[in-house]
C-alpha cells in the first residue's frame, strides 16, 4: 500500500468519526455540536447567576430545552430568616428561558427549592428539585469612602413585623457621597442647571428581617464620568408588569427586577437633568422631572433651569406635552425661600450654614449678579421651585406636583391652569391665592390660620415631598392625597432651637368642588426631633394590605454624627407602626414596597 493510499485511509477514517461524534472531538474550545455541555445540578438546563449583570443576588434556571408551564420557587431562609417564595407563569418563564431566581442572600451557599411543569408528549409532568447557588459579597465601588467601611445595608430591627406584614420586600433608594471620577462638569450654552448632581447609588431590596435580598450592581449602566450615564438614581416605582422605572441625571430607565433591560433613553433634546420624578401613565407614558436645557427669559438672558417641567413622554420617547412652571406658578413668590434652612437645601447639605437663612437682598443681589444654577433663589433659572414629585391624576387628566421650595403641593390641568394649592396661603399672588384650599375640620367647619400657622391639630406641610393621590380611597370629586411634611421652615420661620423641628407623614381629603381640605391622618410630631428629615424621605400608600409606608430617610443629615435613615409601616389610621428598621450609616431618598405576584405569575 502506497503512501498516499494510507493518507486516503486515514482522512476517511477521520471524517467517518466527525460525522459519527462530534461532540467528542470539539467538545471543548469549539461547537458543542447537539448536546450542552454546561454542568447542571438537576433535570433542567445550566444556572445563570446574575444573568443581566445588574443584579447579582439573582439567577436563571435556564429550562434545558424543555418546554416550561409554569413554576414555582421558594427560597430557604436563613435560621430565623424571612422566607421568599412565588408562583412564575409561562410569560415569565418564555422572557428568561427558564426559571427567574430572586431573592438570594449574599455571600451564602443558597439553597433554592423548585417545583417546575413541563409539556410531554403524554402530557404535562411536574417534578420537584433543589438547586444551590454561591453568591458574592455586596461589591459597590469603595473609592470615595473616606476610610470607612460600606455596608450595603447595616440594618437594626426596632419594630419585629407584625402578623400579616412579615413577607414584605422594601426598595431602599439610597445614595452614596458623589464620587471623586465624577462631578467635574457644568453646564454650558447655556450655563445654569444642575449637572453636578452625581451621587453614587446604593439601591436595595432588603427583607423584614434587614437582609439584603437583592441589589444593583450599577457599573454595567453607571459611570460617574460620563455626562449622558451619571447623575442620581431616582423616582423609583414599580410597574404594573413587575418592572421598575427611574431616571439619572440625562436619562431615564425600565428594567425588570432580573436586570432585563427594557429601554434606557437619553433624555429627548430640549430637556436635561432628571431627578426625583418618573411617574407611570396609562398606554406607556410617562412623566418625567426635568429642566429646560435652553430658557430665554424676559431679559433674553439663556439660562438651564432648575427643577421645573414637568414632561409628558409616550410609549416611543417622544415628548407629547409639557409644564413649564415657571410660567404656570410664581417663580417670584420668596415667602418659603426666605425661611427655609440653607444648610440642607435637598442633597445640597453645608452644615456651615445650618440654622441661617436668604434675605430680600440676598435673593436681589443673585439677580443682579446674573448668578444661576443650582442654587436656591428665585426666578427661572434657579432652584426657585424643586418639585420632587409628579403623580397623575387620570379622573380628570391633570398632574399632581410637590414644589419643596414653595411648601405646597398643587394640582394643575391639562389646560397649565392651576385647579388646587395645599399649601399656606401666604405670599401667592391674587389668581393663584384662589387656588388655595381651605382647612376645614371633621365636620367641614373652616379653621382659622395665620401666617402658617393652624389653630387645631391641622398643619400645612413644609418642604415636603411625595404629593401623591390615593386612587383606591378616593371619590369623584374627592381626593386623598399623602404627603412627606419635612417640616423644615414650618410657618415660615426657623425656631430658635433646632431641636424641635419635626417631620410628619399625612393624609389629607380634599374637597375638589368646595376647596376644602381635612387633615385625617398623622403620625411623627409625638416624636419630634427623634424622626425629623429635613430632607428626600416619602410616605406612600400600598393597596395590598391598606398600609402606609414611611421612609425618614435623612435622619441626622445635618449631625455630625451622620445620617441613619429610618423605614417604617403603618396600618390606615394607626397610631404605632406594624414595622420599624433602622438604616445606619446611609443617606436615603425614598423606599417603595415590592410585588414579586407582578414580576414573575404572568
Amino acid at each position: 500500500m502506497t503512501r498516499n493510499e494510507l493518507c486516503r485511509i486515514a482522512c476517511a477514517v477521520s471524517a467517518a468519526f466527525l460525522i459519527a461524534a462530534p461532540s467528542a472531538v470539539l467538545a471543548v474550545g469549539g461547537p458543542s455540536g447537539t448536546q450542552v455541555n454546561f454542568q447542571r445540578q438537576g433535570e433542567l438546563g445550566e444556572v445563570v447567576v446574575n444573568p443581566y449583570d445588574i443584579a447579582p443576588l439573582t439567577a436563571v434556571i435556564r429550562n434545558g430545552g424543555e418546554v416550561l408551564l409554569k413554576a414555582h420557587v421558594r427560597i430557604v431562609p436563613k435560621k430565623g430568616g424571612a422566607e421568599i417564595a412565588y408562583d412564575v407563569g409561562p410569560t415569565a418563564l418564555r422572557t428568561y428561558g427558564g426559571i427567574p431566581v430572586f431573592g438570594l442572600y449574599p455571600e451564602y451557599l443558597n439553597e433554592i427549592e423548585v417545583k417546575w411543569t413541563k409539556k410531554t408528549i403524554e402530557g404535562p409532568v411536574e417534578k420537584t428539585e433543589t438547586y444551590r447557588i454561591w453568591t458574592p459579597p455586596v461589591y459597590l465601588d469603595p473609592s470615595w469612602t473616606h476610610g470607612r467601611p460600606v455596608k450595603t445595608f447595616d440594618s437594626k430591627i426596632v419594630t419585629p413585623a407584625a402578623k400579616g406584614f412579615g413577607d414584605r420586600l422594601y426598595l431602599i433608594n439610597n445614595l452614596l457621597p458623589e464620587s471623586p471620577k465624577g462631578s467635574r462638569a457644568v453646564w454650558n450654552n447655556p450655563t445654569g442647571g444642575a449637572l453636578q448632581w452625581n451621587n453614587y447609588p446604593q439601591n436595595a431590596i432588603v427583607d423584614t428581617k434587614g437582609e439584603v435580598r437583592w441589589y444593583m450592581q450599577p457599573s454595567a449602566i453607571y459611570d460617574p464620568r460620563s455626562l449622558n450615564k451619571a447623575g442620581i438614581m431616582m423616582g423609583f416605582h414599580q410597574n404594573e408588569d413587575g418592572a421598575l422605572t427611574w431616571g439619572y441625571g440625562q436619562r431615564y430607565v425600565k428594567y425588570d427586577l432580573m436586570g432585563r433591560e427594557i429601554f434606557n433613553r437619553v433624555l429627548p433634546d430640549g430637556y436635561a437633568d432628571f431627578s426625583h420624578a418618573m411617574a407611570p401613565a396609562p398606554d406607556g407614558h410617562y412623566f418625567l422631572r426635568v429642566s429646560s436645557a435652553d430658557l430665554k427669559r424676559a431679559d433674553g438672558t439663556h439660562v438651564h433651569t432648575v427643577r421645573d417641567v414637568i414632561a409628558e413622554v409616550d410609549a416611543a420617547g417622544r415628548v407629547v406635552d409639557d409644564w413649564r412652571l415657571f410660567e404656570i406658578l410664581d417663580p417670584n413668590r420668596s415667602i418659603v425661600i426666605k425661611s427655609i434652612d440653607q444648610g440642607a437645601v435637598c442633597l445640597n447639605v453645608d452644615l456651615e450654614q445650618s440654622g441661617k437663612t436668604l434675605s430680600a437682598e440676598q435673593l436681589a443681589r443673585l439677580e443682579a449678579k446674573h448668578a444661576f444654577g443650582d442654587i436656591a433663589g428665585t426666578g427661572a433659572g434657579r432652584n426657585w421651585a424643586h418639585v420632587n414629585s409628579v403623580d397623575y391624576d387620570k379622573a380628570d387628566d391633570s398632574i399632581i406636583i410637590s414644589s419643596r421650595h414653595q411648601s405646597a403641593v398643587i394640582k394643575i390641568g391639562r389646560d397649565k391652569e392651576v385647579k388646587w394649592i395645599l399649601g399656606a396661603p401666604n405670599g401667592w399672588n391674587g389668581k393663584l391665592r384662589e387656588k388655595v384650599l381651605t382647612p376645614v375640620d371633621k365636620d367641614g367647619k373652616p379653621i382659622p390660620c395665620r401666617i402658617g400657622k393652624c389653630e387645631g391639630d391641622f398643619d400645612w406641610t413644609w418642604t415636603q415631598h411625595t404629593g401623591w393621590k390615593v386612587d383606591e380611597l378616593s371619590e369623584p370629586g374627592v381626593s386623598v392625597v399623602t404627603v412627606f411634611d419635612n417640616g423644615d421652615g414650618r410657618a415660615f420661620k426657623q425656631p430658635e432651637n433646632p431641636k424641635e423641628k419635626y417631620s410628619r407623614a399625612v393624609m389629607y381629603r380634599i374637597d375638589e368642588k368646595k376647596g376644602t381640605v381635612e387633615q385625617i391622618w398623622e403620625y411623627g410630631k409625638n416624636r419630634g426631633h427623634e424622626l425629623y428629615s429635613a430632607i428626600t424621605s416619602s410616605v406612600e400608600y400600598e393597596a395590598d394590605k391598606d398600609s402606609l409606608l414611611v421612609y425618614w430617610a435623612s435622619i441626622g443629615v445635618q449631625d455630625k454624627t451622620g445620617v441613619n435613615p429610618v423605614l417604617t409601616e403603618f396600618r390606615r389610621g394607626g397610631k404605632d407602626p406594624v414595622f420599624e428598621m433602622q438604616i445606619r450609616g446611609s443617606m436615603g431618598y425614598r423606599a417603595l414596597a415590592i410585588d414579586l405576584g407582578k414580576a414573575f405569575k404572568e
